[in-house]
C-alpha cells in the first residue's frame, strides 16, 4: 500500500513528543486534493449566488461605454485611462468571489492541520539539495507514482465528462444560431453548471481518498523503533541508571546523617539482628519520644556499632522494633499506640542510671 512503512524495525506508534516536534517543524498530514475540491465547490456556489449581480454589472458597463462610444477618442491616454477604469471595475466585481475562495482554501487547511504557525519550513535543509535523492524521489518514489496516478485520473475525468456532455448536446448547438444573446448566455451557463456538477462527484471521491491516504502515510512515516521509544522515555523521565545512582547517593547521605544522631539517643531498640531503631526523649524538645535513626540489615549493624562506641544502651524488643521501623519515619514522634511499650523500655534504662549523689 502506498505510504506503508518500509522499515520493519519501525513498529511503534509515534509518541506525543515526536508528534509535537514534527508539528513544530511544519510536518503535518494534509491533502492537496481536498483544497482543490473545496475550491471547486466554493467557486460553483459563489458563481451561483453572485451571477445575478455580475450580470447586472456587466450590462451596466457595456451600456455606459456603448452609449457614449461616439464621444470616445482612441488616443493612447484615453485608452490607458479606459483600461485602468475597466480593470478596477472588474476587480470590484470578482473580488467577493476571490475572497470567498481564499477563505475556503484557508478553512480547508485549518481543518486538516489545526492552528499552526511556524517559520521552520522556510529554513534551508542541505538534504534537499541532494540531486541523487531528489531524482530517486521524483522517479522511484511510491508517492510520486500515486501523485502521477491522481493527476492522470483528474485529466481523464476532465476530458471524458465534457466530451460526453458535448456529444449528448450537439444536436442543440445549431438552434442556438437563432437564439438571442440572453438565450445563448443562459444555455452556456446551464451547460457549464452541469459540467462542473458531473465532474465534482469523482473529484470529491478522489479528495476523500487523498485525505485518508495522506494521513495513513503520515502515521506510517512517523513510526518509531523500540529503541527510539526507550531513548525518548529516558530523556523524558531520566536515565534509570543515573536515577538509581542518585537515589543510592541520597540514601547514603541520609544514613550518614542518621548515624551522626545516634550518639544523642537514649536507647536503641533491636530485632535483634535485622532491625535497629534509635530513640530519644526530651520533654523540652517534643512531647513524645522521637526516632533519630532506623535501619535494616547492614545499616542496623552500623547503628548498633555507633551506639556501643558512645555507650548508648541497646535493648532487644522484636515487636516494638518491627512496629517502630514500619510505622515511624526518622524525625517523627512515636505514635500514641506505642507509648506504653517505649515508656517501658526507657524506664528500664533510667532505672539503671545512677541517681545524682550516688556513686
Amino acid at each position: 500500500m502506498f505510504g506503508s512503512q518500509k522499515d520493519p524495525s519501525r513498529t511503534e506508534e509515534a509518541t506525543p513528543k515526536r508528534k509535537k516536534k514534527q508539528r513544530e517543524e511544519g510536518n503535518v498530514p494534509k491533502s492537496q486534493e481536498l483544497g482543490k475540491a473545496v475550491s471547486l465547490v466554493g467557486g460553483l456556489t459563489a458563481l451561483y449566488v453572485w451571477i445575478g449581480p455580475l450580470s447586472d454589472e456587466l450590462k451596466r458597463i457595456f451600456e455606459r461605454f456603448l452609449k457614449h462610444s461616439w464621444e470616445f477618442s482612441p488616443d493612447p491616454q484615453n485608452v490607458y485611462n479606459l483600461a485602468i477604469e475597466l480593470s478596477l471595475e472588474v476587480c470590484m466585481m470578482v473580488m467577493p468571489i476571490l475572497l470567498f475562495l481564499a477563505f475556503l482554501a484557508f478553512l480547508a487547511q485549518r481543518i486538516q492541520v489545526g492552528k499552526l504557525w511556524t517559520t521552520k519550513v522556510f529554513k534551508p535543509k542541505l538534504q534537499r539539495f541532494n540531486i541523487i535523492n531528489g531524482l530517486k524521489q521524483m522517479l522511484l518514489s511510491p508517492q510520486t507514482l500515486l501523485r502521477t496516478f491522481k493527476s492522470l485520473l483528474f485529466s481523464i475525468i476532465l476530458a471524458v465528462i465534457p466530451g460526453q456532455l458535448i456529444y449528448r448536446e450537439y444536436q442543440n448547438f445549431l438552434p442556438m444560431y437563432y437564439a438571442t444573446p440572453e438565450g445563448v448566455a443562459a444555455y452556456m451557463l446551464e451547460m457549464g453548471f452541469q459540467l462542473v456538477c458531473y465532474a465534482l462527484v469523482p473529484m470529491l471521491a478522489i479528495a476523500a481518498f487523498d485525505v485518508w491516504q495522506s494521513r495513513y502515510a503520515y502515521k506510517e512515516g512517523m513510526k518509531m523503533t523500540k529503541d527510539e521509544v526507550k531513548d525518548e522515555r529516558k530523556q523524558a523521565e531520566g536515565d534509570p541508571v543515573i536515577k538509581q545512582k542518585q537515589k543510592q547517593k541520597m540514601m547514603e547521605m541520609m544514613a550518614k546523617r542518621m548515624l551522626q544522631d545516634v550518639p544523642k539517643a537514649d536507647v536503641v531498640v533491636t530485632n535483634p539482628t535485622h532491625l535497629a531503631v534509635a530513640l530519644r526523649y526530651n520533654a523540652q524538645e517534643a512531647p513524645a519520644p522521637v526516632v533519630l535513626a532506623k535501619g535494616a540489615d547492614h545499616l542496623a549493624e552500623k547503628i548498633k556499632t555507633v551506639a556501643r562506641e558512645h555507650n548508648v544502651p541497646i535493648r532487644e524488643n522484636v515487636p516494638l522494633a518491627r512496629a517502630l521501623y514500619k510505622s515511624v519515619e526518622v524525625g517523627d514522634m512515636v505514635p500514641e499506640e506505642l507509648y506504653k511499650a517505649v515508656a517501658a523500655v526507657l524506664a528500664s534504662i533510667w532505672r539503671l542510671k545512677p541517681r545524682p549523689g550516688q556513686q
